[in-house]
């Protein structure tokens, strides 16, 4: 019974030094973690928005945005889109320029892909990028190209379709060969992204 107790006391002494380590390890670790994160998201944003000086996040909860934005959603091809943030982007005056939107997509091949989609007050393209994407490598992966992202930077579309018999119209995005639903998945999520940026240019009027 003694020998029950010891081994008792000993595994539940165990059991609490491990968690007193790992909460140790993952305080130590979070704030690098997070900074890294925000460090990437800030990349991203100045990659979609070369224009802007500074880039002030939105409170989507505040004003009915969320609401607002899920309306607008519903109903089309971007009801399956999860808008995760959004911020402005601004010049050096603090003047709007347009926004970013950061949208994640279920429909890639590989599973979710989230990219930042920049959108200038006249309702041009500015950029994408990629956050987070894991299709198929040689096939989907070159999704994240200049070649492919590129295709959206400059135009201005109310929505973008995919073409398979390449891109003949403004608002024609080219397929990446072998890889048509990664294609239709990141046009998916930066129809959705257009989509927000009117909801929200309408929240500045």
């Amino acid at each position: 019974m003694k020998g029950i107790l010891k081994n008792t006391l000993s595994l539940t002494v165990i059991t609490v030094i491990l968690g007193v380590l790992l909460g140790v390890v993952h305080h130590v670790t979070a704030e690098p973690i997070a900074v890294q994160e925000q460090k990437k998201k800030e990349e991203a944003y100045q990659e979609v928005f070369q224009a802007a000086a500074s880039f002030e996040t939105i409170d989507l909860s505040g004003s009915g945005l969320q609401e607002k934005i899920e309306v607008s959603l519903a109903g089309d091809a971007f009801s399956g889109e999860r808008v995760d943030e959004a911020a402005r982007a601004l010049d050096d005056s603090g003047s709007v320029l347009g926004y970013v939107v950061t949208v994640t997509t279920p429909e890639g091949y590989g599973g979710d892909i989230q990219l930042a989609i920049g959108i200038s007050l006249d309702k041009i393209v500015q950029g994408i990028s990629f956050l987070e994407i894991n299709e198929t490598a040689g096939l989907g992966m070159r999704a994240n190209t200049d070649a492919f992202k590129g295709q959206f930077q400059g135009r201005q579309a109310e929505v973008f379709s995919v073409t398979k018999g390449g891109a003949s119209s403004e608002n024609e995005i080219d397929a990446l060969s072998g890889a048509t639903i990664t294609s239709n998945a990141v046009t998916g999520a930066v129809n959705a992204g257009i989509r927000v940026c009117a909801v929200l240019s309408g929240e500045e009027e």
